[in-house]
């Protein structure tokens, strides 16, 4: 959190600049990276280097599912653009709007030894499915003398105030689960960071929860 705290006040004009922004599905990063490409510089952002993670952990992986709401039409924040094409509706699929069925499911998914990615829209929605994270999925192993496990589960969720996301679309909802035995959390602060630690929190052999600040989504 120091180190996000110190990234805010590095970008703040970006941040003010962004904030006034509606959520959309195309963003002036693109047009920036096709032509930092062009120039021999390549850069991504956040949802792009998101992306590229999903992309490595679906290819490298064919035990490795991505689920939620909307993620096979890209999602809100475009993170998944393009994986629902490559790998298929099998492996990249929508869900019905439940969250505690989308932590559920991935749950049972990940007990059976595959790598389940399950994506909550917005963290604010998240709390539907505090029961089958806080009770199922971070004690599944404890309850079962280490006989089993879901660690293979990930829960990526983007999280914070941006644009005009009012309440229910704004909250941070990190320090819930900060203090939950059996979880890690894991929020990053970089377009690098996020790439590397997406790839980490999926691999990992606990379940994980990646918190993915909507502020940065868009920055280089």
């Amino acid at each position: 959190m120091i180190f996000m705290a110190n990234s805010l006040k590095r970008s703040g004009n970006l941040v003010v600049s962004i904030s006034k922004r509606c959520y959309s599905t195309t963003t002036i990063s693109q047009q920036q990276q096709q032509q930092s490409s062009s120039a021999g510089n390549a850069t991504v952002n956040l949802f792009t280097a998101i992306n590229q993670a999903l992309h490595i952990a679906l290819e490298t992986d064919p035990r490795a599912y991505l689920f939620g709401e909307d993620v096979g039409f890209g999602g809100v924040f475009r993170c998944t653009t393009g994986l629902a094409d490559r790998f298929g509706k099998d492996r990249v699929f929508n869900t019905p709007l439940c969250e505690q069925g989308i932590v559920g499911f991935g749950i049972g998914l990940a007990a059976m030894g595959n790598r389940a990615i399950a994506e909550i829209q917005f963290a604010d929605y998240i709390f539907p499915a505090f029961d089958q994270i806080v009770n199922e999925a971070a004690k599944f192993r404890y309850r079962s003398g280490n006989q089993f496990n879901c660690g293979g589960l990930t829960i990526r969720t983007p999280y914070g105030a941006v644009g005009h996301g009012g309440h229910y679309h704004s909250q941070s909802p990190e320090a819930f689960f900060c203090h939950v035995p059996g979880l890690k959390v894991v929020i990053p602060r970089s377009p690098q960071q996020a790439k590397g630690l997406l790839l980490a929190c999926i691999r990992d052999p606990n379940p994980t929860i990646f918190f993915e600040p909507k502020v940065f989504h868009q920055c280089l």
